[in-house]
């Protein structure tokens, strides 16, 4: 006997993406900037699409750092952060990009605008 999958149908695929873009933070334009398609091809899933194509997924996934079987429903989300949250960890995920010495400085400003606004 062959069991039922567990695929979530409370919302189509589109809907799915759409929601988890916006909880992320992100724009249809910054998605598909990241995935390396267009903003017309992010629009399209969004609005139309049931099904996403398969080499579209794990890039999707890593973009919006979800599983795949998040993306495709096959378990439930939930979003642990606002997006506003999200948008500023994704910013200071960039500190690791910056030399030794900048990163310094950087903590070190950040510190001091905690502090100033500790007292105040």
């Amino acid at each position: 006997m062959i069991k039922k999958s567990k695929i979530n149908n409370q919302s189509t695929f589109g809907k799915r993406l759409a929601q988890i873009r916006k909880q992320r933070g992100f724009s249809q334009a910054q998605l598909a900037k990241l995935v390396g398609v267009t903003i017309r091809t992010i629009a399209y899933y969004e609005a139309e699409a049931n099904n996403l194509p398969a080499k579209l997924i794990k890039p999707l996934a890593e973009a919006l750092t979800v599983s795949t079987d998040h993306l495709i429903g096959i378990t439930n989300f939930k979003q642990e952060i606002s997006p506003k949250q999200f948008a500023l960890w994704r910013r200071f995920k960039k500190i690791d990009n910056l030399s030794v010495r900048d990163q310094k400085a950087l903590f070190h400003y950040l510190n001091a605008l905690l502090e100033k606004n500790k007292k105040g």
